[in-house]
Parts: structure tokens; sequence; C-alpha cells
């Protein structure tokens, strides 16, 4: 999860974006060509507005790859047809893809942030030929109530207090596409929000009036075009919800036909009894499971990830829905604040607590000694897996990017002290690396036939982006296309494509994307399959992959030889149980 890194329906055709030039797209390295071939005489029913020609098509439903074109008109592709069979009919435009890879668009399970302010071109994930962003890991714009207000800033308040009300969380998908987008954007119900929206910042079971005030805003949700409720059970509130409170509030989205996506309880000492709840919540909820970013986190637990995917099997084989997601690296990254105990977070008193020696004291023995479960990330990791990333203070800023060891020699402090001081200092969440994941685990994971694959990230420009950020923000889909695909031969280059299109579109049961075929919506991408790669890394994140050609978002072109053409034509995309405002 990515929570302090970066701050930040279907609807009538969009024609697509004309490019007046008669030659344009000739990329750097003689990659895709676009040319004006349209004739002003042409029937309009047989002329294309583009034609994306000679590429090697993967349909996105894991089938071989072949040879052919791909005709656009509008926002919808219209025909597909393989060599030897040429389209009839002009085209306005052409693009010539040979040696190209021509796909889907990728479609992000766990992406970041929300775009209802602020920058909605996404450069760095549409770069990678991101053309639909998925929210909802615990936190998201709606349902708000007073009770969600009551411990936020003022300026969070003034803006929350827009997506109050029953339909508030179809008011906020509107306002992020009212704002202009470039990726099309749908969300699950965060289940912190969802708690907020009940229970505030307080811990303790829900009352029997907060239970239903939380099935209510669940059920508007659903209506309002959500996938499913998104948990994140190692952050405040969402980790003082019990397994019956999750339970109880999945059953009021069951007969919407939403799916449970869950940030575990554990991914380390005890992630295999957290899969056993997690497990548990659909079951009894009666919903299918999705695990957000499988892993084995800490030294001790790589071994379990056989037996991870062996429950997964399992649950499978005895005739349950649990499925996973993940991204493809050895570092997760969230905030510095996932080291402290979800006590210190009570009641949204986190930086009172850290400035008040006693409640320090009481931070520092439940540490030593905890009270009730929860894993520190800190410990998972050691002070030396930890990366901070984001310093703003100027006495701090020399840190930003060194490891928490070295800091905390450097301040004479152990490492729970230094933590507590680096957020009293910088009176916020601090973005934060943690080295706690495997390579072959990355590996096995991938190879998986229920796998899909999520940034965990939001988007970020690398013009404007000050802070460090996890280099999955700039590189996921180009990392696995590049190195695990090509390079390494992990897994075919049709079933990586499948894990990133088709398979989260028929999970999340979007039947119009995440395929090549005729009547789908024409978000497409062509790159170089010698070429694509990432080149963020931790150190220095700030850089775009490379070899993605073009992206277009429902026709329009919204990266073009590799750059951020600035079009913004992102949609929202709507959960099965979506009821129209006024139906």
């Amino acid at each position: 999860m990515q929570i302090s890194f970066n701050t930040r329906y279907h609807i009538p055709s969009v024609g697509l974006v004309l490019v007046a030039s008669t030659l344009a797209l000739t990329s750097a390295c003689g990659g895709a060509r676009a040319t004006n071939t349209g004739s002003a005489s042409a029937p309009a029913d047989s002329m294309y507005d583009l034609v994306i020609a000679n590429g090697r098509i993967v349909d996105g439903a894991g089938n071989a790859w072949f040879y052919g074109d791909v005709a656009i008109r509008g926002d919808r592709i219209v025909r597909i047809a393989r060599r030897g069979s040429p389209l009839s009919g002009a085209a306005r435009r052409r693009i010539d893809a040979t040696g190209m890879v021509v796909a889907p668009g990728f479609i992000d399970i766990q992406a970041g942030g929300n775009y209802v302010s602020g920058d909605g071109r996404d450069v760095s994930k549409v770069t990678q030929g991101i053309t639909t962003e998925i929210f909802g890991e615990a936190y998201t714009g709606a349902p708000i109530s007073e009770l969600s207000l009551a411990d936020a800033p003022a300026a969070a308040t003034a803006t929350a207090r827009r997506f109050m009300g029953a339909r508030g969380f179809d008011a906020w998908l509107r306002a992020m596409e009212s704002h202009g987008i470039s990726p099309n954007v749908g969300s699950f119900v965060g289940a912190s929000t969802l708690r907020s929206y009940g229970m505030g910042m307080h811990m303790g079971a829900a009352s029997p009036a907060a239970m239903d005030a939380m099935r209510g805003a669940m059920r508007n949700a659903m209506e309002d075009g959500a996938f499913g409720l998104g948990t994140a059970l190692i952050y405040p509130p969402g980790n003082y919800a019990s397994t019956e409170e999750l339970i109880e509030i999945v059953k009021a989205m069951a007969p919407y036909g939403g799916i449970y996506i869950t940030h575990m309880r554990s991914e380390a000492d005890q992630v295999l009894e957290a899969m056993d709840e997690a497990i548990r919540i659909g079951r009894e909820g009666g919903v299918p499971v999705e695990i957000y970013h499988l892993k084995a986190a800490g030294t001790a637990n790589w071994k379990k990830e056989v037996a991870m995917i062996a429950k997964i099997d399992s649950a499978r084989t005895a005739g349950f829905d649990v499925q996973a997601n993940m991204y493809p690296y050895t570092a997760g990254g969230t905030g510095l604040a996932a080291c402290l105990p979800p006590s210190a977070s009570a009641d949204g008193k986190l930086f009172a607590n850290i400035n008040d020696p006693e409640a320090r004291a009481k931070i520092r023995a439940e540490v030593a000694k905890p009270t009730s479960f929860w894993e520190s990330l800190c410990e998972q990791a050691t002070p030396q897996g930890v990366m901070v990333a984001a310093l703003r203070d100027p006495s701090l800023q020399k840190w930003s990017g060194h490891r928490l060891g070295e800091i905390s020699a450097a301040m004479g402090k152990d490492w729970l002290d230094t933590v507590m001081e680096l957020l009293r200092t910088e009176k916020r969440d601090i973005g934060t690396m943690y080295f706690l994941m495997n390579e072959d685990n990355v590996k096995l994971q991938l190879k998986q036939p229920w796998m899909k694959i999520g940034t965990d990230a939001g988007g970020s420009d690398p013009d404007s982006t000050k802070a460090l950020v996890h280099p999955r923000s700039y590189g996921t889909y180009p990392r696995i296309l590049g190195k695990y695909v090509r390079d390494e031969k992990v897994i075919p280059l049709e079933d990586a494509v499948r894990k990133m299109t088709s398979a989260v579109a028929e999970r999340l049961l979007i039947p119009d994307r995440g395929l090549l075929r005729p009547g789908m919506y024409a978000d497409v991408v062509v790159f170089d399959p010698l070429r694509i790669q990432e080149n963020s890394t931790y150190e220095k994140p700030l850089q775009l992959s490379t070899g993605m050609h073009v992206v277009l978002i429902n026709g329009v072109e919204v990266v073009r030889d590799g750059r951020h053409t600035g079009a913004k034509p992102g949609r929202i995309v709507r959960g099965p149980a979506w009821r129209p405002t006024g139906s």
C-alpha cells in the first residue's frame, strides 16, 4: 500500500484525437509510424478513425499471438483482421506497428490515490501502458459522515464534505471524471473509510447503530458502482475491525455481486492464519476473495510461500473462489507509522501521542510486549531493510533515501525512538520502503494461473515530483514484460498480458475492457517487446519506462512515442450493481 508517497459509466463516444501532420509517430528507434490515409469521399460507415497495422497481436485472453490489424472507430474497436485478411474500408490514420506488440490496455487492480484535484494525467502510470486504475485499498474519497471528519484536518474536511450523503460514492467518482483524467477509474469501497464512517478513529467493537450505518453505506456504494470492499488490516482504523464485523459488512454487499479484496492482517509471521481469516470472511459473507499483493514478508517467512500457494489451490479445489494479485518487487512501500502499534493512532491522536513522553513510553512498552496482535514492518524488514524515502523538514532532508539503521546510528537512538522522532519532526506520515520479500518467491507467484498484476502505487510526473517514490509507480508492467518475460522467460508473453488485462476485467465483471475484440472500448497499447523495460530504481525512481510507443484510452492517443500527449479521455468504470442516479 502507498499512502504517503504521493498525495494526490459509460458516456457518449469520444472521437479519436487526430494528428494533422502527414507523417507522425515515428519513434526514435524505428518504431510505430502513423500516416494520414483517409479519403474524403469514403462512405462514413466504411471509414475507420485509426488502423494499427502489421502488429503482433496479443489479445489479452491468453491466446497465442498472431499478426494482424486493429481497426478503431470513435471509442471502440470495430474490427480485427489477421494477416492475409485485409481490412475493407479506408482509415483516416494508420499506425505501422511492424515489430511491435499490440495488446489491450493494462488494468491496475491496486492503484493508489485519487484524482479529484491535482495532476490527472497519471504520467508514470499511463506511460507503462496502464489505461484503467482501480482504487480502494482501505481508503476512498467516500462514503463520508460527520464522524469521518471529526479527526480530519480542516482542508481535508472541506474537500470531503463534497462527498457526503447517500450518493457520496457516486459524487466522488464523478468528481474525478469531471476534474479531467487520462486513465479510466473505478474503485472498491475503502474499509478504513467505511469504519471511519461508522466509528471515527475509535478502537473497539462497532455498536449496533454503527454497524447499521456501515452496512447502509456499503449498499449505497455498491449501487453507485463500487466493486466491493477493500481492506488493509494492518493500518488504523481498518485494523480495529474484528473478523465478525467484516463478515457482517461483506454480507451487505453480497447481493450486489461484490468482492472482498484484502491487504491481510498479516503478511509475515501469521500470514497463513491471515489467509484463513480472509477465506472465512468471504465464505461466511458469501462473496469471492481477492488477496492484495500476496507475499511472504520477512526472511523467516520466505519458506511459507509454497504453503500459501497450496492454501489458495486447496480452497479453489474445494469450490471456494479465492485469488490474488501482486507487484514484481522485493520491497513494499507504505508509511513509517506502520512500524508503530495500532493503539498509537487511536482516536486520531498519533502525533499528539508521539509528542507526549508518557504516551511514547506506552508505545515503547507495546512494541516490547504486544498486548494484541500486530506486526511492525520495521522489525520484519530490520532497520537496515527500511529506506526512508521522503523527508521534507530541512533538518532531516539529508536522510531522504537512507536506511533507518544508518539514521538511527547517526542520531544515537534505537530504531523505535528514531521512528517517533522522524514522525514528530515531519508532523505527517513518511513514505518508506521495506525490503521484505524474496526474488524466487516473486517468480513463483508470477507463474500461478490465478495471479493478477497491480502496482499498489499512485502515479506521478517526474518533471514535478520531488520526493522519492517506489519504483513500481513507474515500472511495474514494463518490469514484468522486460525482466520476467523477455529476459528471464519466467512466464510467456501471452500469459503476462492476460494477467494484466482480461484476468482483472473478468474478476471485476467489467464486460467491455481487457480484450482486443470488436465492440470493446479502444484501450490499446503498442510496445516494442525487445526494448520494453523499467528504468526506475529505488535510489533514482523518477524515470519513465521505455519501449511503450502508443497508448490509446477510449480511442484517444494518450501516449505517443513514449511521451504523454496531455489528453485526458478517462471515464468512470463501475461495478455490476451500478444503478444510475434517479433510477
